[in-house]
Order: structure tokens, then sequence, then C-alpha cells
């Protein structure tokens, strides 16, 4: 099963994440800034924070302009300082372009001096085993 990881970050959590997640299923992370080309995926993991209770433009702009015959399905991982919000307008684009999310992970951030220290290794950790998890139902 082919799987890529890409991200939008801004203090540089959702970076590590994706990082920490494409090392473990010996794929690749790109940023969605850098506009990368998905070549045909079974499986796309998106990795972004929440930024005043909503993914950033960037990371909707990304997934809205997926090739849905290139991508099949996805996963979310999320992170966000009060823990309670999704990527929710990221996960209706996906679903309105056909493009199946199979489930969401979200982990604690961090917004300033709020939550320091998040995400912390076993929240990455949890990340990558969500995601390892994932791949291995959907393979």
């Amino acid at each position: 099963m082919k799987t890529a990881v890409v991200y939008r970050s801004m203090t540089g959590h959702s970076k590590k994440i994706a990082n920490a997640i494409a090392a473990e299923l010996n794929t690749y992370s790109e940023d969605v800034r850098l506009k990368p080309q998905i070549e045909s995926t079974d499986l796309l993991f998106i990795v972004g924070g929440i930024y005043s209770g909503e993914s950033l433009g960037e990371m909707t702009d990304f997934v809205k302009d997926l090739d849905t015959t290139k991508v099949k399905t996805a996963a979310l991982v999320t992170s966000s300082a009060r823990n309670k919000y999704g990527q929710n307008k990221v996960r209706a684009t996906l679903e309105e372009n056909g493009i199946k999310v199979l489930d969401e992970y979200r982990c604690i951030g961090n917004f300033l001096i709020y939550k320091m220290g998040h995400p912390n290794k076993e929240e990455i950790a949890g990340a990558v085993k969500f995601a390892k998890e994932i791949a291995k139902r959907n393979s």
C-alpha cells in the first residue's frame, strides 16, 4: 500500500508529527505550502494544527485541489491547544470531493505559553501508533 504524509505547520509541531509518521511508514512528508503533487496514493495522512477553531486556509485549499483519482483515502492527525477541535473543514472538503476519511487522531498542541511542551513525546508516539494501525487496517 502506498502512503504519503502532508502537513502545514506554523509552530513546527505538525511538521515534527508528520516527519515521525513518515519515518515509521517509510515514506515522505511534505509541506502543503510547497504544493506537493501527490501521486497515486492509497492512504494520505494530513497533519495540521487548529488555530482559532479552524484549520489553516492553506490546508483547506490544498485538499480542495487534490486529484481524487489519485488519492483513495485519508486520515487526519490534528494538534490543538484545546484538543476539542478537529480538522472539520478539511474533513468536509475531502468527503465532498469523494475521498473517504478513515479516522482522526487528536493530540494536545500549544498556543504561546498555554499548554507549553505539547505535543510531547508520548503524544507524538500516539500519532505514530495511530498511523501504523490505520495503515495496517487498510493494507
